[in-house]
């Protein structure tokens, strides 16, 4: 395999994961900033919106346009912070918790379909070349801004 026919297979499951999370923006009208959001919150719990915009690598201004989202959408709520009066805590509502649940059951059963019939060897080695492509990836984009 040539590098070059490595690099055409992971644009491709790019595109079957971009395809994949318009199909998942379409069906729940969550936007892929909104959903990670409420991943955070699903592992964080209830957070500041400061917490979440360091969580998320975003900057607060942004961070309240998708809390305002997600109010409106009845995902989360804004809640006293207990011992900080000048702060609120973005806290999963109801409806938020069981998008959680969903987003967390969802991922599950995808890294089972993916994965699960690869021998631990096998994907102990993918991972390691993902964390080298990532890294040195990462590693482009800096150098190139």
């Amino acid at each position: 395999m040539t590098t070059t026919a490595a690099l055409d297979k992971v644009l491709h499951l790019a595109t079957l994961v971009n395809a994949d999370l318009a199909r998942f923006q379409e069906e729940t009208g969550l936007t892929t900033a909104r959903t990670h959001l409420l991943w955070v919150l699903g592992s964080a719990g209830p957070s500041t919106q400061q917490a979440l915009a360091a969580a998320l690598d975003v900057s607060p201004r942004n961070v309240t346009g998708l809390v305002d989202g997600l109010v409106a959408s009845g995902h989360v709520s804004r809640e006293p912070h207990p011992t900080d009066r000048r702060a609120t805590l973005v806290t999963p509502t109801p409806k938020g918790e069981a998008a959680i649940r969903e987003l967390v059951e969802g991922h599950d059963k995808l890294a089972q379909q993916l994965f699960g019939h690869l021998p631990e060897e096998r994907l102990a080695v993918f991972s390691d070349v993902l964390d080298e492509t990532i890294a040195t990836f990462t590693r482009l984009m800096e150098e190139a801004s």
